[in-house]
């Protein structure tokens, strides 16, 4: 190999691997975690009925936003087959996270028909007077409540109809809920209004003894609709109801409401969380189809750090002991290996932490487990590099003409290794899901940077090496421990 090309390879190799490094660290990029890692959340949503491509993709862009909206570093929101898989790695709340990711956010406006107790007896029906009541900018306004109690034939076998069940052209009974429990319930006409009239939402903190609400934007259409609603019913209660759920239903008492309307969430309000949450799920829109969670994994962030710790102390246990093995077998040599897994680790921690910067990859349990076994794949090389380098001095060359001519029989071998290493982790990336993939990912860039490192490092490295008499001539050079006899008899 010309010296000139050796010394030009093996600077690239290093300043790529430095520099890289060094940019790296300059920038503040580091490998993201994943979330058994770190600790986070996870689910795997279903659609409840047959959807198409476009239907997911528009449920994940949905899901995305909402994520992003709530703050979360590095989520990752995929397609997997016909679920969208979820990961919140780091996630604080994951209780709340995981409410507003798979929350369908299905805003329709009833008029409300009559109000039923908790749980409908006989004949009797409960009307109470608005607590709050909707004017023309959107403001809510807090009068006393008056209950009469009246008589409606109302049967005992009226039911609450289910959540699934919510048709928006039928007559419908929905709950009012407070502090979980049905605080009351209500008899609805079919939906008037629906979700994606809204443009956009805010929370707005309280005002005087009231609790939080949520001001709702129209779009131009969807205003100009709103007002029609307001005087059909005018001076009558429409329900605000929220994936089946009643969350307010104030009189209209306006016919004007200039694109705005306010959600009050009943008497007692919204706490400042429930605004916030039924903020962004509307300012987002709603999904296009209902998500069922099959499977739910949390990690604390306690137990996430232990996996880490362990994972790290055990990957380092595993290195020293193999470098040092390398170190007393080939003396010398075993030097490159320990310089050339630096490069390769170097190398791979610059695009470990560039792909998660960004392009939301993430570290997983699995994934690390994926480089700690392409290191035994990387030690392989230099084993089957260093085997034919031996050989090569046993039948009587130079160490110098050994390193290319050793090189070059060894590296097919490297190859063809690596090369079925790639395979498998291809096709486990392929057919697989979940942690299988990130085991699958790593292994193959791995091994990718270890077929990069061999040739331009190693090679280079060694074919210094066997120019320079300090390594040639020394004992310590030891290309192997019987190779003594072959040195003493002038074979160099």
């Amino acid at each position: 190999m010309n010296r000139r090309v050796t010394l030009i390879s093996l600077l690239v190799i290093v300043v790529l691997a430095a520099g890289g490094l060094g940019l790296t660290f300059a920038a503040g990029n580091h490998p993201q975690l994943g979330l058994d890692l770190q600790g986070g959340a996870s689910v795997v949503l279903k659609p409840n009925r047959k959807v198409g491509t476009d239907v997911l993709n528009q449920s994940i862009s949905i899901i995305r936003n909402r994520v992003d909206a709530l703050g979360v570093a590095e989520p990752d929101v995929s397609r997997q087959g016909s679920n969208i898989v979820v990961q919140l790695p780091g996630v604080k709340d994951q209780d709340r996270a995981l409410q507003i990711v798979g929350q369908t956010a299905q805003l329709r406006f009833r008029p409300v028909i009559s109000e039923l107790p908790p749980e409908a007896s006989a004949n009797t029906t409960t009307t109470t007077r608005p607590s709050s009541s909707t004017s023309s900018t959107g403001s809510t306004s807090t009068t006393a409540p008056a209950s009469t109690t009246t008589t409606v034939p109302t049967p005992a076998s009226v039911k609450t109809t289910p959540r699934d069940k919510d048709d928006p052209k039928q007559v419908v009974v929905l709950p009012e809920i407070d502090n979980g429990r049905v605080s009351t319930r209500f008899q609805l006409g079919p939906s008037e209004l629906t979700g994606s009239a809204v443009r956009t939402a805010r929370a707005v903190p309280p005002q005087a003894a009231e609790g939080w609400s949520v001001d709702v934007t129209f779009t131009g259409q969807g205003g100009r609709d709103f007002d029609q609603i307001a005087k059909r019913y005018y001076q009558q209660r429409v329900a605000i109801v929220l994936d089946g759920v009643v969350k307010s239903a104030p009189t209209i008492n306006s016919q004007n409401f200039n694109g705005h309307a306010v959600i009050t969430g009943g008497q007692a309000g919204f706490g400042q969380r429930e605004a916030k949450d039924l903020a962004l799920v509307l300012k987002f829109g709603a999904l296009p189809v209902q998500l069922e969670p099959q499977t739910v994994q949390k990690v604390s962030a306690t137990l996430g750090k232990d996996s880490l710790h362990a994972g790290v102390v055990a990957g380092i246990i595993g290195l020293i002991l193999v470098l040092l093995y390398m170190i007393l077998y080939y003396r010398a040599l075993g030097i490159v290996v320990v310089m050339g897994l630096a490069v390769s680790g170097a190398l791979l921690w610059t695009v470990v932490s560039y792909l998660g910067s960004h392009s939301g990859l993430a570290l997983s349990l699995a994934g690390a487990t994926g480089i700690i076994v392409s290191v035994g794949v990387t030690v392989d090389s230099y084993v089957v590099y260093f085997e034919r380098l031996k050989d090569e001095i046993r039948s009587g060359k130079t160490i110098r003409s050994s390193v290319d001519r050793g090189f070059s029989r060894a590296y097919r071998t490297i190859l063809a290794a690596d090369i079925s290493s790639l395979i498998g982790a291809g096709l486990l990336y392929w057919l697989t899901v979940g942690p299988v993939r990130g085991f699958a990912f790593f292994l193959g860039l791995s091994t990718l940077l270890d077929l990069v490192t061999a040739y331009f490092f190693t090679r280079p490295m060694v074919s210094i090496l066997g120019r320079n008499r300090l390594f040639t001539e020394a004992r310590f050079f030891g290309v192997a421990r019987g190779l003594a006899a072959v040195q003493g008899g002038g074979s160099r």
